[in-house]
Order: structure tokens, then sequence, then C-alpha cells
């Protein structure tokens, strides 16, 4: 069974979503922008691309499915991201805890 997974946009992308930005090993969610509905690596690859301004993820819409794990493919809410320990549920893959440095560019602060 061949798993689709959704589209993600980027600078120099990499299989696992790393762009051009960020690029280690643990660099590997890519973030759907509340903005346009459209999954980016990193919101320097949404400002370089996209043409128009990155909006915030309300936190009363954290239930959405907005994250996705680049290893595996898996899309969780920003609710079960946030809960997941800078672990995919699904793969174990390791995301990066220095992520949370940039939160309040996605997600609105709680």
């Amino acid at each position: 069974m061949t798993v689709l997974r959704p589209e993600v946009c980027g600078v120099e992308l990499d299989a696992q979503t790393r762009c051009a930005h960020y690029r280690s090993d643990l660099d590997i969610i890519a973030i759907k922008m509340k903005c346009c509905g459209v999954y980016y690596a990193c919101k320097d690859c949404h400002e370089a691309l996209a043409g128009h301004a990155i909006e915030v993820w309300p936190r009363a819409e954290w239930g959405e499915t907005a994250v996705l794990c680049g290893a595996c493919g898996r899309e969780m809410s920003i609710e079960q991201y946030m809960a997941s320990g800078y672990e995919c549920p699904a793969c174990g893959a390791t995301f990066n805890p220095g992520c949370r440095k940039h939160y309040q560019f996605y997600f609105e602060a709680g």
C-alpha cells in the first residue's frame, strides 16, 4: 500500500522536508500554514515562496491537522505535535526540540 504524502513546499527540499534554512538530522517536520493551507518546510520558505504573510494558528484551532512528519508522512494535529515530546507518534523519529523557539511564528501563544 502506498501512502500519499501531502505536497510540501520549500527551498532546496530533501525527501524528509529539510530545507535550505534548516538541515539538521532532526529538522523533519513541515507545517501547514493557516493562511493558505499549504505545507511548508519552514517560515523562511513560506516567506520566500508564498507571496503573502503567515497567519498563526489560533489556539482554538490546535485540533486541526497541521504538522507533518517528514520521516514517515504522518499528519498530526498541532495539539498532538505539542504533546509528542519531540518524537513522531507513528514512527518514533526525533523532531528538533529547538523548533519550540519558533512556535510564535506558527501558533498563537498559549
